[in-house]
């Protein structure tokens, strides 16, 4: 899958989830098999620039290629000025967010809010486009609600504005993250437009990503839930993708190597205490589908240090390893 001239291989993309998708997180997808790991949304108000948090989502350092960040805003010019600048710092790929539902983004006429304004899709997506000379690409909802399903109009939009690529998410906006995905609308998408489209929404295992994609014939997927918790899901798409054959669940010691590592990489580019309550959510995810979570989360959470989380944390997965189950809710 090309992107302009950017080659997308494996074409399954990590979805941009806010508070989720930061650099640790990117670099761990990508080395587990992820083609595209695409950057939380990076706000188009310059004045926001020198915060912590947006220092910390515009750091690209030493980040695989290729480096893909996602912009959210509603003024044109403010997207284009977000665009440069990111490009300048080292951005390879400009995603703009016409996706996200959440109540603070929207009330603020960005995310999902702008499918209402057809107008304002077109000159955001020609204004980025313009400013500067890396491929541009627009991840989208089906529309703003059920009755108003306008992702092909968008699509084409995008299209004629000079976007490169579309992520098209199965949900409306009232939707949120409720019920189901819906595929007709970007399989309609797909067949309408030259550019290439990525599939996404309740791409939850290989065999889900393989009906996807024979059902919408999109170029690729993108995944962002399923893959909290288990980042090993994009290995598993792409082998199952190549050869039809699933590969075995990853057993708990190498469960356990991975979510050190990550650990380590937390705390390597946050420092403490933020890493330590940044890793919380990571770690519940990891253990979400063990019997003792909520025993082990309740213990895990309660740690102030990098030092005493990371050795709960070994503590945990090793007495998984040895078939003894510790008793976490007593240590605590």
């Amino acid at each position: 899958m090309r992107i302009g001239r950017i080659q997308i291989d494996p074409p399954v993309a990590l979805a941009p989830m806010a508070g989720v998708t930061d650099k640790p997180f990117r670099q761990l997808c990508k080395r587990l098999g992820a083609g595209l790991a695409v950057s939380e949304m990076t706000t188009a108000d310059a004045s926001l620039w020198q915060s912590r948090k947006s220092l910390h989502r515009m750091d690209h350092a030493g980040e695989p290629d290729p480096v893909s960040v996602q912009i959210a805003g509603s003024d044109p010019g403010a997207l284009a000025e977000a665009a440069r600048c990111n490009v300048a710092n080292g951005a390879q790929l400009i995603d703009i967010n016409m996706c996200c539902p959440a109540k603070k983004v929207c009330k603020a006429w960005a995310g999902s809010a702008l499918l209402a304004d057809e107008a304002l899709v077109a000159r955001i997506c020609r204004a980025v486009a313009a400013a500067v000379d890396v491929p541009v690409t627009l991840k989208l909802r089906t529309g703003t609600d059920p009755d108003h399903r306008n992702a092909l109009s968008v699509a084409h939009i995008a299209e004629d504005s000079g976007i490169a690529a579309l992520a098209v998410h199965g949900r409306t906006r009232a939707q949120k993250y409720e019920g189901v995905a819906e595929y007709d609308t970007i399989a309609a998408v797909k067949a309408s437009v030259a550019i290439p489209v990525f599939a996404n929404g309740d791409v939850t295992s290989p065999a889900t990503a393989r009906a996807v994609l024979d059902y919408t014939q999109a170029d690729g997927l993108m995944i962002g839930r399923a893959a909290q918790g288990r980042p090993w899901i994009f290995r598993e798409v792409v082998h199952f993708l190549a050869t039809g054959t699933t590969l075995p669940e990853p057993g708990i010691a190498e469960v356990r190597d991975i979510l050190l590592g990550h650990l380590d990489d937390l705390y390597g580019f946050y420092g403490e205490p933020a890493a330590v309550r940044i890793a919380r959510k990571h770690l519940g995810w990891y253990a979400k589908d063990r019997p003792e979570n909520a025993a082990f989360r309740a213990v895990v959470n309660a740690a102030e240090s990098a030092t005493e989380q990371r050795r709960l944390t070994c503590d945990y997965f090793d007495a998984l390893a040895a078939g003894v189950p510790r008793e976490f809710a007593a240590a605590a």
